[in-house]
């Protein structure tokens, strides 16, 4: 039976791949982001801000998600797997409205990488792009592992939508081609895309629902008939782009506490945005409930005095 021999989580932010003195760069974009009330926030934004911005304070947080970041690759790379499972959300970059499934599996042969697709604005996104390590257009998707979960999943009753090709302009979405990009520079190692919809009402699945898919995975992983080592990741989250450090808290106490009933009570009108990302966490908590949490980094990253940035966390099971 195939085994699964790691799981992390890991934000995916574009902070994450922007060193600290470029931070203006995204300041800039939340000062007129259309998604954004920025005037409101700044009203909001909690008392003592201040003391969370200023280039030492930049540096810290960036120095202490470069460390992160580096541990959680190191570590995966010491699982020795075959092969990656990545929970992730997709953001219009595959489905869009008019076919946005809550759960989708890709199972086609190979997985493109496209390393500028045009989807976000220029300035910050020509310094996160500087942060990302050279990938191949195309890596091996391990489509009889993709293919036993969709088979597997759906005996489970859960309605698993399955697509074998990709969106040429676009590739992969980012929480996938953040594996190669972010966390292992360098390796080749095969993936299977697992897509959450975590963003778009109303069919977004529950925090209970997706501890349950969690569960699921593991259970159709070990029961493939192979002798292959299996890592999981949950790809995005935690809060952004406006921080919200109770919702973090909640999910690291859910983790951290073995407490998946903490986990189900995350209000999911607070999962909006960056932040509903969390759920891939969900998921990963439920395939890697029996193991234990070896790691977990907490990292708050403000990056303007509307108390914008990410809540980035760091964290593997084994």
């Amino acid at each position: 039976m195939a085994q699964i021999v790691i799981g992390i989580g890991t934000s995916h932010s574009p902070q994450l791949s922007i060193r600290a003195k470029d931070w203006a760069y995204l300041l800039k974009k939340d000062e007129t982001d259309p998604r954004l009330d920025y005037p409101g926030l700044l009203k909001r934004a909690k008392p003592g801000i201040q003391s969370e911005l200023g280039e030492e304070k930049f540096r810290q947080r960036d120095e202490a998600c470069l460390k992160a970041i580096s541990h959680l690759g190191d570590a995966l790379r010491k699982a020795n797997a075959d092969m990656v499972v990545i929970f992730g959300d997709d953001q219009h970059e595959q489905f869009g409205d008019d076919n946005m499934p809550t759960f989708a599996i890709y199972h086609g042969k190979s997985i493109p990488v496209v390393r500028d697709s045009g989807v976000r604005p220029a300035g910050w996104k020509d310094a996160e792009r500087n942060g990302w390590a050279e990938t191949a257009d195309e890596y091996a998707n391990e489509d009889d592992l993709a293919n036993h979960l969709i088979r597997a999943l759906n005996d489970e009753e859960f309605d698993i939508a399955r697509c074998n090709r990709l969106r040429k302009e676009i590739g992969v979405g980012h929480a996938f081609s953040f594996l190669y990009r972010r966390l292992v520079p360098g390796s080749k190692i095969p993936m299977v895309p697992v897509m959450v919809n975590t963003y778009y009402p109303p069919n977004q699945p529950t925090p209970k629902r997706c501890y349950g898919f969690g569960q699921a995975v593991r259970r159709a992983i070990e029961s493939w008939q192979t002798d292959k080592r299996v890592a999981l990741v949950a790809s995005g989250g935690l809060s952004h782009v406006v921080i919200d450090e109770e919702i973090d808290q909640m999910t690291i106490d859910g983790l951290k506490n073995k407490k998946p009933e903490v986990l189900f009570r995350l209000p999911r009108e607070r999962l909006d945005g960056g932040t509903s990302e969390i759920l891939n966490w969900v998921a990963l908590a439920g395939a890697m409930e029996s193991r234990e949490l070896k790691y977990l980094e907490y990292v708050t990253t403000y990056r303007s005095p509307a108390a914008t940035g990410c809540g980035m966390g760091f964290a593997y099971w084994s």
